[in-house]
């Protein structure tokens, strides 16, 4: 009776445990923070900065001189804009993002590119929650 007894108990102690062991063990969106990077990613150009900046240079270049040196005038300030503007828009248009490199328990390694800085830093366990990464606080 005794060793019935014991047995039930041990039964009993497995499935309660058991699963809340396996999860703890198991965790397929944890990980450990490899990296953290703030990035300058610069813009792309839709053409709009080239040919504001074309016309602009063209109009400025074509102030000065008279004849022939006030067409190249015209022609030099037209490229001097045009190359000018295409780099004011793309510096206009640039971005910075942080860029976060995760080794998953499960051996994979995750990169994830952020708008915000996610206060994360190398070393800290994570938890992928609505595929960012999130501080884990019981890992």
């Amino acid at each position: 009776m005794k060793k019935l007894t014991l047995w039930i108990v041990a039964c009993v102690a497995a499935l309660a445990f058991g699963p809340l062991a396996a999860l703890a063990a198991d965790c397929s969106n944890c990980g450990t923070v490899n990296l953290v990077k703030k990035v300058e990613e610069k813009g792309k150009g839709s053409g709009l900065g080239l040919i504001a900046g074309g016309v602009l240079g063209g109009v400025v270049g074509h102030q000065f001189g008279s004849g022939t040196g006030r067409t190249l005038a015209t022609v030099g300030g037209a490229a001097a804009g045009a190359y000018a503007g295409n780099a004011v828009e793309k510096n206009v248009k640039s971005d910075t993002v942080w860029r976060v490199v995760v080794d998953m328990d499960s051996g994979d390694k995750r990169t994830f590119e952020l708008g915000n800085n996610p206060d994360l830093a190398s070393g800290d366990r994570i938890s992928i929650v609505d595929d960012k990464p999130v501080r884990s606080s019981g890992h």
